[in-house]
């Protein structure tokens, strides 16, 4: 994404790259999730748990995903995905469209229901998969595993900050459409 759709939703994606800039970007030595080094890492749940980004990531990101039709519920592999998908519900509440969210446990419970899929019911329906920021993409094609053996249908991964490391390919290779709000040239950085 270069640009958001209105002056307003711009606004707010600036702000949120200086917000990450400032306050979320950490130069050092890394291991990512995916094993691979790093020599910077990008914390975003330091702001997409705090007051002055969420609201600002939920219009984001609603804006992103805003011209995929059928949409009626977003989540992903907790524990990166659900602030993002509660940010998205709650702004998409001032819309004429409502989203749901939901959650995808690492594993399904062995207790209960013995669910893996909480919250909105999506069987048979259309969803989109949030991350914060993704380097190989296999917590979003994990979360998607999970929807599709619940009968729902993914249909793109959309996330906050794109790290360019291989995650676009691997969920375009899953037959997935790739959204990005933000990527390393907005933030200053080259790729690793």
């Amino acid at each position: 994404m270069t640009a958001a759709s209105t002056p307003a939703l711009e606004a707010d994606r600036q702000a949120l790259i200086r917000l990450i800039t400032a306050e979320a970007v950490f130069h050092g030595d890394f291991t990512l999730s995916s094993g691979k080094k790093a020599t910077y890492y990008v914390d975003m749940r330091k702001l997409t748990l705090d007051h002055r980004a969420a609201p600002a990531i939920g219009r984001i990101i609603l804006d992103l995903i805003g011209d995929i039709d059928g949409i009626v519920a977003v989540g992903g592999l907790t524990l990166g995905a659900d602030p993002i998908a509660n940010a998205v519900m709650h702004e998409s509440a001032r819309t004429d469209q409502p989203l749901d969210a939901f959650v995808v446990r690492k594993e399904p419970k062995d207790h209960g229901r013995g669910r893996q899929v909480e919250g909105a019911d999506v069987a048979g329906k259309r969803v989109v998969v949030v991350e914060d920021t993704s380097t190989t993409g296999q917590s979003a094609l994990k979360a998607v595993e999970a929807l599709r053996r619940e009968g729902a249908e993914p249909v793109a991964v959309a996330v906050i900050v794109d790290r360019r490391t291989g995650a676009q390919a691997a969920v375009e290779a899953a037959g997935l459409q790739w959204l990005a709000a933000i990527d390393l040239d907005d933030l200053g950085l080259g790729p690793q």
